[in-house]
């Protein structure tokens, strides 16, 4: 499938973000050291599910929304459980990095990261089901980030 204008604008929001979470402006959420500990947890979870996510993907990966041309539906490792794994690892990873780093800045950027993938989400689906009839049935199987939830 041709990439679009809509593909490289949700892309480049994306990077402006996480480029926007490099920084911290002051406005700490006071938090305490164990929320703050469990914040950690929730960082290293995301960042175990972004790394099996990427590799279970392998030559489907894109950074765009549309699906590459060869490449075929995934259903299985933790794709069975969820269709967005990648952008499920993002968001937690961002959201405990947040917490960890007791930022209020942070943890809006994480907010918006979260509004911008489901918006992004819906537009890649769309794209899927053009590209593989039998999407609609794995939509109706699978959740859209978080098992059992949403």
């Amino acid at each position: 499938m041709k990439t679009t204008l809509k593909d490289y604008l949700f892309v480049t929001i994306q990077f402006f973000l996480f480029f926007c979470f490099i920084f911290d402006l002051n406005g700490s959420m006071n938090l305490s050291f164990s929320i703050q500990k469990a914040g950690l947890w929730i960082t290293i979870l995301g960042g175990i599910i972004i790394v099996l996510a990427l590799l279970q993907l392998n030559k489907n990966l894109s950074p765009f929304p549309t699906p590459k041309n060869n490449t075929t539906l995934l259903q299985n490792g933790l794709y069975k459980y969820m269709r967005h794994p990648i952008y499920t690892g993002i968001i937690l990873f961002f959201i405990g990095d947040s917490v960890y780093q007791n930022s209020f800045y942070k943890l809006g950027i994480s907010l918006l990261l979260v509004v911008l993938f489901h918006f992004k989400t819906n537009y890649e689906e769309q794209r899927l089901e053009q590209k593989f009839p039998d999407y609609k049935l794995y939509k109706s199987k699978t959740t859209k980030f978080f098992p059992w939830v949403y």
